[in-house]
């Protein structure tokens, strides 16, 4: 059991879009990771979002593919400058539920979680990418299982 943090995908510049949704390479990088973790039978419950455009339409390319039996729902405090201790007291390690948000509230969320210091970077996220969590063995503590990114570099 675990949850999964994804940053959004890679979206278009506000001259272009001024809600900034989704670039097509954006989006693209998101169906394969999204098709890779369906090979690896990732078991995602529910997809929350911040609400954004961004998020939503990463979120909704997640559902597509891993159709996830709690549906897809915009959930607060997900948003660039949220509080991470406020959101992670309300984290369950066994609800398989994926969380897609935005920089730098999720690598903040991963370091307060793995650490207990949100200003200690334990990770860093790629746009459209998966950062799985769980509790480490009988200790309880949270720790990166692993991860799946769009690029290796």
């Amino acid at each position: 059991m675990a949850i999964y943090l994804v940053q959004h995908g890679l979206s278009l510049p506000k001259e272009v879009d001024p809600y900034r949704g989704l670039s097509e390479a954006g989006a693209a990088d998101v169906k394969r990771i999204a098709d890779v973790a369906k090979g690896y039978a990732v078991p995602v419950s529910a997809i929350a979002h911040s609400g954004k455009k961004r998020a939503r339409e990463t979120a909704e390319i997640f559902a597509s593919v891993l159709a996830p039996e709690g549906g897809v729902m915009e959930t607060a405090g997900l948003k660039p400058m949220d509080d991470v201790k406020a959101f992670s007291k309300n984290l369950d390690p066994q609800s398989n539920r994926m969380f897609v948000g935005h920089l730098p509230f999720m690598e903040k969320l991963a370091a307060y979680l793995a650490t207990g210091n949100e200003k200690r970077p334990v990770f860093q996220f790629q746009n459209g990418g998966i950062v799985c969590l769980g509790i480490y063995r009988e200790q309880g503590d949270w720790v990166i299982k692993w991860t799946l990114m769009p690029g290796i570099g």
